[in-house]
């Protein structure tokens, strides 16, 4: 059964079929049958695990877009294309197709992240080494592995992870070191939905990932390129939108505790005490230095009136009639 759409996927499911033909160790051969859906099929989708995968994937026939990292490309028959499943991927079937699929956590491949957004939803043409090797090997496995024993079957995973890694370090090797990756683009974007939802209780690192079709894991890793983790980027926005807010004139005849909920936290004593911790005073104190304070009675009778303040040399140009 195929897992259910993300909250950002049109509404529906994809329309087909993925099976597992056969098991190699921790590899899978799986069999694809797409159709024209609404709902776009994903890396996700045809991997069917939690894990990350590396998905590489054989069109035996039919149509399909296929969308990754910022690219996309149509795949003819006999295509092939590699997508990740820790990243937000699309695949448009446009008529009834079938494809074969390799199955593979990415972890086994060992290639580095940067290395691997180059190569996803990229043309892997007959001509290259990728591409005139892959084919078969796709086919064999799916033919054959269900038939393998246990032993054997392992040591064909093993060759197979082999090759894989050492023909995807070779399509790589060539590609620009500085090439821009998509991780850029992502942690922008992904900062941006949390500054939109800072006010939600429930925006969680969980909730953050599944609105942009990624992986947990691979969202932690977006955060710790920038030195902080997805729960401290996002309680570092929420307290500096209450200090703006309890330093504002208008905001002062609110709450301390209703200015928390207002930007997602539902405890006040929890609030006040990471307030403290970044800022070195409680929400109060800060809200008593920040405001401006309203002249007395006695300050108005006596004729004092708000001045801006002057240091102690500019004072005593002024006594002299000197120019400041």
């Amino acid at each position: 059964m195929l897992p259910e759409p993300s909250p950002t996927e049109p509404p529906g499911r994809p329309s087909g079929t993925v099976r597992t033909t056969a098991r190699l160790g921790r590899l899978s051969v799986v069999a694809v049958d797409g159709d024209p859906s609404p709902a776009p099929w994903t890396a996700r989708t045809i991997a069917q695990g939690d894990d990350e995968y590396l998905i590489v994937m054989l069109l035996d026939g039919g149509a399909a877009d296929v969308e990754q990292d910022g690219r996309e490309i149509r795949l003819p028959p006999g295509g092939i294309v590699l997508c990740d499943s820790a990243r937000p991927s699309r695949i448009t079937f446009h008529q009834p197709s079938r494809a074969t699929a390799l199955v593979l956590p990415r972890r086994l491949v060992g290639s580095r992240e940067p290395g691997l957004q180059r190569l996803t939803a990229t043309a892997i043409g007959p001509d290259t080494l990728l591409g005139s090797l892959l084919p078969p090997l796709l086919a064999r496995l799916a033919d054959t592995a269900a038939a393998c024993p246990p032993g054997t079957g392992e040591a064909l995973a093993r060759s197979t992870v082999d090759l894989l890694a050492v023909l995807i370090e070779a399509r790589t090797a060539g590609e620009a070191a500085d090439a821009p990756t998509a991780a850029q683009a992502w942690l922008a974007r992904i900062q941006a939905h949390i500054d939109r939802h800072l006010a939600d209780p429930g925006l969680t690192p969980e909730a953050v990932a599944a609105a942009h079709q990624i992986s947990v894991r691979y969202l932690h890793r977006l955060f710790q390129a920038e030195g902080t983790t997805v729960g401290r980027w996002i309680r570092r926005r929420r307290l500096e939108e209450c200090r703006r807010e309890l330093a504002r004139r208008d905001a002062a005849d609110r709450t301390v505790a209703a200015v928390a909920r207002r930007w997602g936290f539902t405890n006040a004593t929890h609030f006040s005490r990471v307030f403290r911790a970044a800022y070195g005073m409680s929400p109060g104190e800060w809200r008593d230095s920040a405001l401006p304070k309203p002249r007395t009675p006695a300050a108005l009778a006596r004729g004092e009136r708000a001045m801006p303040r002057t240091t102690a040399a500019t004072s005593g140009r002024q006594a002299r009639g000197e120019a400041a």
